[in-house]
């Protein structure tokens, strides 16, 4: 078994106390004048130790860095990933020729495929099968409704300045890197030193504006670029504000979340639902972040797709009918305590973890996991993907409990996919807002005696108290909940007056007793009004997209070996093109064998592209492997063909008038490549090797 970080750090301080002691011995040893033999055998102990140092010190580098110390570093590897992925036109910077605007980036061909293929599976995995309303709501969003959600106030990352050029960063972004590179590159810091950086990244998110300005303070760091100092943290709102209409009156923002369309719509669902709880709606579409310092290519963009679920449930009942489906899933979990005490992510049942109360309820663990089975079906893999649970004061006031799905990859764990559990918060923000009540109802099979909250303002005292604020002010009292209404009736019966939040003034009032009554009655019910939780996974599909090309991204050496070529080694679900087809040479015969294959696959609805050119096969197969493309057909008789699998680089022989079903059953899932080897002819390259370059 590998040794920690910890224990590693411990032995290179050890080491190097006894190099710096028998580096003494050795100058003592020269200094009494003894026997060459002495000092020889002195000065053939320090080389010893000096060696077993630098042992430890390349064990540590290679623990820090992730990997063995003759892996290809994170930065190489992301490098060759993303020189591939550009040059291949899966994305590239927008407005290249103007030097491009940082955060901001095209798709070309196969990445618009792949992230169709990603949008198409999204759909298929969660709207229908768990019978979903998909909505399609506007990007641009009146100031009133994100004032209601929070975001006009709240929706704010912490900056810093450059106090001599004015360039701005994201302060929490430099403290993470500062910590990273001590970690990563210093390796004579102390195990404390190392536990306390650990400590400041797992709680990076809980950190204050004055915490994180002190932490900044007190490592000395500095603007990256200049080496200026820096200002004080303070918030920077990252909504893109415009105007709706020529006159510039209405407010408006590019939205930073497609979720509160759905929230505003909710009422209008409800009733399409047939008033019937739960039930989920999705949406997928464009968001916009205006990023105080856009990096790490698709991982922090300013404009991105979202695909977004909010789940609406009785918050007396969060059970799942069908949680018993991946109750049984085991995969790695993050939760709190482990985070706050050092631990690692470890290995869990979702089942037990619902049981135990690290999930807090089956609907909230029913995403998880169905949101696990996504993320492995796309071809990310299993040991690199972990369900963090968000820490006690990282999480929104309102929210019950809070996951992510972070994905590894050379950046580090990386938050693709929010699972949260929201409570009531968003309904009820825009019931007070709007005055439309987003409520649900349960009927009763027999009337049920209640005792019921009435409060009944008394309009005479308030016109005369607030004249034209008087109706925010009555709308707001009817809205208050059971327990801000019983606070201020004991605070009138008391104090003869109470301090009243209105929040459609946005300011606090004064309300005096005579103003309102409030009590408590026995009534008969049939039904119970209540307003929904909400249940939202929230997936980020560019980040989705960005570690899917890392996961998928291998090299292997050519026939000669004298080359390293490239491999993206996608499932047939999301490869941006399902297969090629290219005659064997340039011989008219195969070239219409070509041909009739390329019209068949097109009938099957198969996307495929077909290659006349004349270069060696080989070359043709490492341009196809290049960009993910799962197999390859080659014409090189007039009765059947050769199909070749992509990562065994194997190949079978097929009738013509079988191929279009055979690769389309591959590319569904209806087949793997495994039944296709058992069933046909294998086929053993005799004209050229497929990597013969």
């Amino acid at each position: 078994m590998a040794a920690s970080d910890e224990s590693l750090r411990k032995a290179l301080i050890d080491k190097q106390l006894a190099v710096d002691s028998q580096g003494n011995v050795v100058r003592a040893l020269k200094a009494d004048k003894a026997s060459k033999l002495e000092i020889d055998a002195a000065i053939d102990a320090l080389n010893h130790l000096k060696l077993e140092k630098s042992s430890i010190e390349k064990e540590l580098q290679a623990a820090v860095s992730g990997g063995d110390g003759n892996a290809v570093t994170r930065e190489a590897f992301r490098q060759a990933v993303v020189n591939t992925l550009e040059r291949r036109l899966f994305y590239i910077p927008s407005f290249k020729i103007y030097r491009g605007v940082a955060g901001l980036y095209d798709y070309g061909p196969p990445g618009c495929a792949v992230k169709a293929n990603v949008l198409s599976f999204w759909r298929q995995h969660f709207v229908l099968e768990e019978n979903m309303l998909e909505v399609d709501c506007p990007c641009v969003t009146p100031e009133v409704v994100l004032k209601a959600s929070g975001h006009v106030d709240k929706f704010t990352d912490l900056m810093v300045k450059d106090l001599k050029t004015g360039t701005c960063y994201r302060a929490d972004h430099l403290l993470k890197d500062f910590c990273n590179e001590k970690l990563q590159k210093d390796l004579t810091i102390s195990t404390e030193k190392a536990a306390e950086f650990k400590l400041v990244l797992a709680t990076l998110d809980d950190l204050s504006s004055e915490e994180l300005g002190a932490k900044i303070k007190e490592y000395g760091i500095v603007a990256p670029d200049t080496k200026n100092p820096l200002s004080d943290p303070y918030p920077f709102n990252l909504m893109f504000q415009t105007s709706i209409g020529p006159s510039g009156t209405i407010a408006g923002f590019m939205r930073p979340e497609t979720a509160q369309g759905i929230f505003v719509n909710f009422k209008d669902l409800y009733y399409y639902n047939g008033n019937r709880l739960p039930f989920a709606a999705a949406q997928i579409g464009q968001a916009f972040r205006n990023e105080i310092s856009p990096r790490q290519g698709l991982l922090r963009v300013r404009e991105f797709t979202l695909a977004e679920i909010e789940h609406f449930v009785d918050p007396e009942d969060k059970s799942h009918p069908k949680f018993s489906e991946v109750s049984h899933l085991e995969f790695l979990m993050f939760p709190r305590e482990q985070q706050m005490s050092g631990q690692s992510a470890t290995k869990t049942c979702l089942g037990e973890a619902v049981a135990m109360g690290t999930v807090n309820n089956e609907t909230l663990g029913y995403f998880i996991g169905r949101v696990y089975l996504f993320l492995t079906h796309l071809g990310i893999d299993k040991d690199r993907l972990r369900f963090r649970q968000h820490l006690a004061n990282e999480m929104a006031h309102y929210a019950a409990d809070c996951w992510d799905a972070e994905i590894e990859c050379s950046y580090g764990w990386i938050e693709c996919v929010g699972i949260a559990d929201r409570s009531a918060y968003d309904l009820r923000a825009h019931t007070e807002k709007s005055g439309v009540a987003l409520v649900a109802a349960e009927k009763f099979a027999q009337p049920r005696e209640v005792e019921k909250l009435v409060i009944t303002p008394i309009k005479k005292e308030i016109g005369l108290a607030f004249k034209g604020s008087q109706k925010m002010v009555i709308e707001a009292l009817e809205a208050m909940t059971e327990e801000e209404a019983m606070k201020m009736k004991s605070s009138l019966e008391s104090k003869g007056e109470d301090e009243f939040l209105v929040c459609t003034l946005g300011k606090t009032v004064t309300i005096k007793d005579g103003m309102v009554k409030i009590s408590k009655e026995k009534k008969k019910e049939h039904q119970r009004v209540f307003t929904p939780s909400v249940i939202e996974p929230s997936f980020g599909i560019g980040r989705i997209i960005y570690c899917l090309y890392e996961h998928s991204f291998y090299k292997r050496p050519s026939k000669d070996g004298d080359e390293q070529l490239n491999v993206f080694s996608f499932p047939p679900l999301v490869a941006p093109i399902k297969c090629t087809v290219f005659p064997l040479i340039q011989k008219p015969e195969y070239e219409a064998v070509a041909q009739r294959i390329s019209k068949l696959l097109t009938a099957a609805g198969v996307s495929h592209i077909i290659d006349m050119s004349g270069n060696t096969i080989g070359k043709r197969y490492a341009r196809t492997d290049e960009l993910g493309v799962p197999f390859a057909i080659t014409a090189d008789s007039e009765t059947d063909v050769t199909i070749r699998e992509r990562d065994s680089k194997d190949q079978v022989r097929i009738i013509i008038s079988q191929v279009a079903s055979i690769v389309k059953d591959l590319t569904e899932g209806h087949k793997t490549w495994a039944d296709v080897w058992s069933a046909y002819p294998h086929h053993t390259s005799v004209n050229g090797e497929d990597n013969d370059l």
